[in-house]
């Protein structure tokens, strides 16, 4: 089984490095790495360069924003199964792709979704939250649950027949793309209980409260758009996200 990991980067030379290294140093050994690159003017692309050999694809143009970013590079995957890891991530360890990998080939599903810490910026080991996931349920799904998406393994066959990321969504075409994938289509999923991501604090939806406000309305539109949940759905949602602050990783 391949699997088709995806970077879109934009003017992040402070991080770049450590993402791709945190990619090259998994021991599964069927991995296609690609990175799409969106016109950066710092030293990214020059820090890309220097692993071109280890890459599967890279490309370096300008784009409409990171979904677009990744749609491109769903489109040149060729992985029976595709993940992502965002320029400012980690993967907590050498195995994540290993341990998912083998979950395809012991369960007959669709994707698979593990857990995600929240670090701090300048220094990874210290953990700020911690998103438990939690089996999925279409019950939960309508009251504002999603399993965080970067740790969100899916078959490629499933973009080709359920599509990829809407990009009239700036912030919130991947919760959109979950609640088409698990929500209106109904694919399969399975829970692996353990920490896929370490996610760096700062991201792009959180920055401003206007990001938030614009965030919260892509969330209930992406919402309308699947027939999941509605403006209920959306407080609890954003309230939910408190308690990722008092659990612990155990």
């Amino acid at each position: 089984m391949k699997i088709s990991l995806i970077t879109s980067v934009y003017n992040n030379q402070e991080t770049i490095a450590e993402a791709i290294d945190s990619v090259l140093s998994q021991t599964y050994p069927d991995i296609e790495y690609i990175i799409i690159d969106g016109g950066s003017t710092d030293a990214t692309v020059n820090i890309i360069k220097s692993y071109k050999n280890r890459l599967a694809a890279f490309i370096s143009e300008p784009d409409q924003g990171i979904y677009d970013g990744l749609n491109k590079g769903i489109k040149l995957a060729t992985g029976d199964v595709i993940g992502f890891l965002h320029s400012d991530d980690l993967y907590e360890n050498n195995r994540v792709i290993e341990k998912v990998a083998q979950a395809f080939k012991d369960n007959d599903v669709d994707s698979v979704y593990g857990d995600l810490t929240y670090v701090n910026k300048n220094d990874p080991s210290k953990i700020i939250r911690y998103w438990k996931s939690g089996i999925f349920t279409r019950r939960k799904l309508a009251y504002g649950w999603m399993p965080p998406h970067p740790t969100f393994f899916v078959k490629r066959a499933i973009y080709q027949q359920f599509g990829l990321f809407d990009t009239s969504f700036k912030i919130a075409a991947d919760y959109d793309l979950i609640l088409r994938f698990l929500g209106k289509y109904a694919i399969s999923t399975y829970y692996i209980p353990a920490v896929f991501i370490k996610m760096r604090v700062g991201g792009e939806s959180n920055k401003s409260l206007k990001n938030i406000l614009q965030k919260s309305r892509e969330d209930l539109r992406a919402m309308q758009n699947n027939s999941v949940g509605n403006f209920i759905s959306l407080l609890v949602k954003n309230f939910s996200k408190l308690q990722q602050f008092f659990v612990k990783n155990v």
